[in-house]
């Protein structure tokens, strides 16, 4: 009875501990990210604003995630060694440097020379100017890029929200609806932040800082400059305009430099952040597409499997949340099954996800096909992807691979490795990752030559994580990273 009692107070103790180092880690984190710009992250999960809960949460997961402990108190001695070196603005993984020094089992470091040791280069990366951005559109991708925008700025040092576009009016109940929307989301829960209105500017007070709400005409009679808005990055979140010729309107307004679409484009390149952005050099393009949410779910995995295994041939289906696209109830709707209760109804439609691929991975052109399955459940979706390989694999050699590019590479922003059984379209919403690859459900064929993999995405919240992603590669304010 002594040993088993004397056994709990030790954990006690212990959890006591863990939890204060949590909240030093917490202060540190803040610290960093509010007077240096510098982010700190575990394994690509945000740490800025969480609480000691979640924080151990997420060393849970990281060390489920690498099959190794990951020691909070060796993570504070980092974060605080990384606080000492007078970084410049940097998103710096803190999960991969406390991984990489409990491998080091000689131990050649201490703490401190040790993340001077790996950040080395970091003090080498070029000073960065902040970029003016322009959301036009306010609709269900506008809201949540302007959530994380705002909850993102920091210091300032890289993507400015200046301005939304919408139509109609700006009167005091147009800005109250429109902060309301803000503010309250039936899928992504409440704003971590403060909204106001200031009905004379025309704006929104959003923690503190002014976004002015501006009527749309047209995109070429806009002018920007007469807000204090130059060299903008104007993100169309509308739909409305999907080609080369309708976007470059906005080029014609003063005070935008740059146009990026939140939808598939014609005639203009359509990037998948991680995969393909290197195929267009930013100089001698103005306006982008970053593809649809489905595309950004399975491009990086199929990335993977090309250049590890080789395709031959695969079908990919999409099992999507509706979308504000399809009726409420019965109605007329120019697709055929979409005018379906949306709410009540699985709906076999289209994707263009399929062809969309070759655009990013020029190899696979002519090699998948796809369709898509709109189902009752408002946000998280699911990508099935059937294969036929060139190569023979197990499902020990597939997991694998995954897990590899999800921990280092390119493409650890894009891949979220899950090891969870329980795994559901809920669980996902709020992963900022595009791709999150169910490790559980893959399945391979006897002869090998077969693969499934199901590939999870949070097609609003994931999708925008990806067009910021693609947003600072644009404005050219991608700070210093180690992942």
């Amino acid at each position: 009875m002594v040993t088993t009692t004397n056994s709990y107070e030790k954990e006690l103790a212990f959890q006591a501990d863990r939890r204060k180092a949590s909240i030093e880690l917490i202060k540190i984190v803040s610290d960093l990210w509010y007077e240096n710009a510098i982010e700190l992250v575990l394994f690509r999960n945000q740490l800025i604003d969480q609480s000691v809960s979640k924080v151990m949460t997420l060393y849970k997961y990281a060390g489920d995630f690498v099959n190794k402990p990951m020691s909070i108190f060796e993570s504070v001695d980092i974060a605080q060694a990384i606080k000492n070196m007078n970084l410049p603005p940097a998103k710096i993984d803190i999960g991969k440097l406390t991984y990489e020094y409990h491998m080091n089992e000689n131990h050649l470091f201490d703490t401190t020379s040790f993340v001077i040791d790996k950040l080395r280069h970091a003090k080498n990366s070029n000073a960065i100017e902040p970029k003016d951005v322009v959301l036009y559109g306010f609709g269900r991708i506008g809201r949540v890029l302007a959530r994380e925008l705002m909850q993102n700025t920091g210091m300032g040092s890289q993507l400015r929200l200046r301005a939304v576009v919408i139509r109609g009016e700006i009167d005091k109940e147009a800005l109250l609806k429109r902060a309301s929307l803000l503010e309250h989301d039936s899928v992504h829960g409440m704003f971590h932040g403060t909204v106001a209105i200031d009905e004379q500017k025309k704006a929104l007070i959003i923690n503190g800082t002014s976004v002015f709400f501006i009527s749309a005409t047209s995109p070429e009679a806009m002018d920007y400059t007469a807000y204090g808005i130059e060299k903008a990055l104007l993100i169309d979140n509308t739909g409305a305009y999907r080609d080369k010729k309708s976007l470059n309107k906005h080029l014609k307004a003063k005070g935008i430099e740059k146009v990026l679409l939140t939808a598939p484009g014609k005639d203009i390149p359509n990037i998948i952040y991680g995969v393909n952005q290197k195929q267009y050099p930013l100089d001698k393009h103005s306006i982008f597409s970053a593809a649809s949410c489905t595309t950004n779910a399975i491009a990086p995995i199929l990335k993977v499997v090309e250049e590890s295994l080789g395709i031959k041939k695969g079908h990919l289906q999409s099992i999507h949340a509706y979308t504000n696209d399809q009726n409420l109830v019965d109605n007329m709707h120019h697709k055929y099954r979409r005018g379906r209760a949306a709410a009540i109804n699985m709906v076999i439609t289209e994707t263009g996800a399929g062809s969309a691929i070759s655009k990013a991975i020029p190899a696979l052109k002519g090699r998948l096909t796809s369709n898509a399955i709109r189902v009752p459940v408002p946000n998280g979706s699911l990508a099935i992807i059937h294969l036929e390989l060139q190569k023979k694999t197990t499902l020990n050699t597939i997991n694998t691979i995954l897990k590899k590019y999800a921990l280092e590479g390119d493409l650890v922003e894009q891949i979220k490795y899950s090891l969870n059984n329980e795994l559901v379209s809920s669980d996902i919403i709020g992963a900022s990752a595009p791709a999150i690859y169910d490790s559980s459900a893959t399945i391979v064929s006897s002869d090998g030559k077969n693969i499934t993999l199901y590939i999870w995405y949070d097609n609003e919240y994931g999708y925008s994580h990806q067009v910021m992603r693609l947003a600072k590669h644009i404005a050219k304010v991608r700070r210093y990273t180690y992942y």
